[in-house]
């Protein structure tokens, strides 16, 4: 592989100061201190899951509650992806994927399609994981998509517990992104689209 696809991204607001790095061709090393802890066990399965090698540190204002952080990582983590994938030459751009954990199941599926769009899907059973607030979520994947700059759809398609549905979302979504991100050899130094660019 001939160009690392790294990032580094700052992010900095009267709410939050946060900063990321990536690694799309990592082995899924990663380094989470975003002081909302369920997010950092989320973020440790898109990086395990995806084999993407994640650094977050975000200081946010937890005091009011822990919105502004989770959002803002989600921008600042889709931003840094966008950086990182470049042109998109040579990927495969769309990736599905499918993850259960006990009762529950979810599908996630990705398009790098260089336009936002989120459709959400997920019935939580109940509002709050531990501390988190599972409206969250949703935040979450909506700031990367609008920063990432893709057309990602989440299902949760069965599920009683409120954690196992929530880690198969993100399970799902480190495993649909790992296929799309990937670079494929037959397609190599090619855009994945008609129109010539993504």
């Amino acid at each position: 592989m001939s160009t690392p696809r790294t990032a580094s991204i700052t992010r900095n607001t009267n709410e939050t100061q946060i900063r990321v790095s990536i690694n799309l061709d990592g082995s899924g090393q990663q380094k989470l201190n975003t002081g909302v802890p369920f997010l950092d066990h989320m973020l440790d399965q898109i990086a395990r899951h995806g084999l993407i090698d994640l650094d977050i540190e975000a200081n946010g204002d937890l005091h009011i509650d822990a919105h502004h952080t989770v959002e803002d990582v989600g921008i600042t983590l889709g931003q840094a992806f966008a950086k990182a994938i470049g042109d998109k030459k040579g990927i495969r751009r769309y990736g599905h994927a499918y993850v259960p954990l006990d009762e529950a199941l979810s599908r996630v599926v990705i398009d790098f399609s260089g336009r936002p769009g989120l459709e959400f899907h997920v019935p939580f059973k109940r509002a709050m994981i531990g501390g988190f607030d599972v409206d969250l979520t949703h935040e979450f994947f909506q700031g990367f998509v609008n920063h990432a700059l893709v057309s990602l759809h989440i299902d949760n398609l069965r599920g009683e517990n409120a954690h196992h549905q929530c880690e198969t979302v993100f399970k799902a979504f480190g495993r649909a992104l790992r296929m799309a991100a990937e670079l494929d050899p037959r397609s190599a130094g090619t855009i994945p689209s008609t129109k010539g660019s993504l």
